[in-house]
């Protein structure tokens, strides 16, 4: 029996991985997971001060990422109804290890474990990435409050960290592939080729899946 496709759309921050995603989701008419970003009421207060606000920052991002994940389980993946999300709940690890000291992070993973372990994994990972003058220009570009005091060093670092992740990914999940995308060689946004050679990449991995 086939599985039900679920794409997760990942990469660093303004990178783009929302804005793929909905295209995704309008093209192969998929259930389109948005992680919420914008409603964490920590999130300012992190890029203000990381130390202090790194393991508040976390817990609310695993706790509505792990809500968001098992609604979708229950409403779409078991009745056979396709899904592509602007992300996917192991990003978690990705800035906790990052951030979160290590008495802080040895609670973090007993909790990130518990709430993940039996959760559903992607069967397509599409893996955004650009260089780190893109990623600022883009997040300057939207404009959102919270991500005003980003520092290029932090984006810096959790690029590097995204490569490492998903190396270790391919690694540990030699089934599931791994779309790369250089962003700043594929405009999507402003080039409908560039668009459209994303889903030729795709498309081979939703078998039975008819686009508009």
């Amino acid at each position: 029996m086939e599985q039900v496709p679920f794409i997760a759309v990942e990469g660093p921050i303004g990178v783009g991985k929302t804005s793929l995603s909905k295209k995704i989701s309008e093209h192969f008419h998929f259930h389109l997971l948005k992680e919420i970003v914008e409603e964490n009421p920590f999130l300012g207060k992190f890029y203000d001060d990381i130390d202090a606000w790194s393991f508040q920052t976390e817990m609310f991002f695993l706790c509505n990422r792990y809500k968001q994940l098992e609604d979708i389980e229950k409403d779409y993946l078991q009745t056979n109804k396709p899904v592509v999300s602007d992300y996917h709940i192991m990003k978690n690890m990705i800035f906790a290890k990052r951030t979160l000291k290590n008495t802080q992070l040895n609670k973090y993973q007993q909790i990130y474990h518990t709430l993940t372990d039996d959760m559903p994994l992607p069967n397509v990972m599409v893996y955004l990435d650009a260089s780190l003058e893109t990623l600022m220009a883009r997040i300057e570009h939207r404009g959102r409050r919270v991500e005003e005091n980003i520092k290029a060093s932090y984006l810096k670092q959790l690029r590097e960290d995204y490569h490492t992740f998903m190396d270790h990914f391919e690694t540990n999940h030699p089934d599931i592939p791994v779309i790369r995308i250089d962003g700043d060689e594929l405009d999507f946004i402003k080039h409908q080729d560039d668009l459209e050679q994303i889903f030729a990449l795709i498309k081979p991995y939703i078998k039975g899946v008819q686009p508009q």
